[in-house]
């Protein structure tokens, strides 16, 4: 007999808060694994999906369960599933907002999610649910843009962590990652340094420590008017492989950085940006037209700062986050399970728990909206 779940689902397009109601318990096809939810994460592309799904998501078939970030125990493998067992502890990134998706059962915000294998890691014994939980979207989106070829294509993360010299006899390898006490940014700062990459970030001053006990070896205040001249001094005698923006002015500081450096500097003019210009922690700060009119705006102005200097600054588009042997996929299979295990990597940010049941996803929402620091919401199940 199959177990009975719930889940918080948006039953029509831009309809809130949610219904909390029954919901089919799917069983795993091939490839794919039941979990059974112990706590979710929220991201700040859930309420921007609640509000504007078609506009954003039009592939999204209504009754609709969203989420993307879980931890849970396995209660059932499908065939061919060999990295798993019933029992076993994991984390995951839930698929259902992909485009080879769509469909309510892999959606987080319920009691039992279908996550597709490669999409999850084992949970340390020492982690919770609410620690392992944080990770899903917002590990995804940083592996993506650090990683994939169409953004900044560095190398992959390894344990232990590469030379930061790449190779035997060279510079320091260096890259930027603004906003690095954000949700993605906490993950982008740890998978850069892992990878080999000496990390410049910058935070608010309160976060300084914290962005410093990810990995980075240098942390500026976003706001200070010396930021790109901070910066450009860190940088000497390193080449530059690229940058990783998340945050207001993000794009336009390390756009001057990547100008500024001296014709004899090694420097990788691209810039992979999480969210829009004026996003908060890596998500579009618009809504319905106003989203569109900012990518669209983001892309001429990146056309002609291409164009002007050689500084290609690209959206990151997470559409194949999904992909079985994609740069994601390998960071959960190839990385995480050792990385995690010897605290090499560690789930960041902390948890803020705003309470424990499918209803209390509404009000985890609206406290994820009106801004967190170095903490990413949570909801125990």
């Amino acid at each position: 007999m199959s177990p009975r779940n719930q889940a918080a689902w948006i039953p029509v397009a831009k309809t809130k808060p949610f219904q909390v109601g029954d919901a089919p318990y799917t069983p795993p096809g091939p490839g794919e694994i039941v979990v059974k939810n112990g706590a979710v994460a929220i991201n700040p592309f859930d309420w921007v999906i609640q509000a504007i799904g078609p506009t954003l998501a039009p592939h999204l078939k209504y009754p609709m369960v969203t989420g993307s970030d879980i931890a849970g125990t396995i209660v059932e493998v499908g065939p061919g599933v060999e990295r798993f067992a019933v029992g076993d502890r994991v984390f995951a990134a839930a698929a259902a907002l992909s485009k080879d998706s769509g469909r309510a059962a892999e959606g987080a915000f319920q009691l039992y999610t279908v996550i597709r294998e490669h999409m999850a890691a084992p949970t340390p014994a020492d982690v919770s649910d609410e620690q392992a939980c944080v990770l899903g979207l917002g590990l995804g989106t940083a592996a993506y843009g650090l990683f994939h070829e169409n953004y900044l294509g560095l190398d992959l993360p390894q344990v232990p962590a590469r030379p930061t010299t790449g190779a035997p006899g060279g510079r320091p390898r260096a890259v930027i990652v603004t906003g690095g006490a954000s949700s993605v940014g906490s993950n982008a700062v740890q998978l850069a340094a892992s990878a080999g990459y000496e990390v410049l970030s910058t935070s608010s001053p309160k976060n300084f420590a914290y962005v410093r006990g990810l990995g980075a070896a240098h942390v500026f205040d976003y706001g200070s008017k010396t930021l790109v001249a901070d910066l450009l001094r860190a940088l000497e005698g390193r080449d530059l492989a690229g940058a990783y923006a998340i945050g207001a002015g993000a794009v336009e500081a390390c756009a001057a950085v990547m100008t500024q450096r001296g014709p004899n500097d090694v420097t990788r003019k691209r810039i992979a940006l999480a969210g829009s210009p004026s996003s908060r922690d890596g998500i579009p700060a618009f809504f319905g037209a106003r989203i569109i009119g900012n990518a669209i705006a983001l892309a001429l102005r990146s056309a002609v700062r291409n164009l002007l200097t050689g500084v290609d600054a690209k959206f990151i588009q997470v559409d194949e986050m999904t992909d079985p042997k994609g740069v994601v996929a390998r960071v959960y299979l190839e990385f995480l399970p050792r990385a995690l295990a010897v605290r090499q990597f560690v789930p960041a940010p902390s948890p803020l728990v705003v309470g424990k049941g499918l209803d209390k996803i509404q009000e985890a929402m609206a406290v994820q909206m009106k801004g967190v620091s170095a903490k990413k919401v949570v909801v125990s199940l």
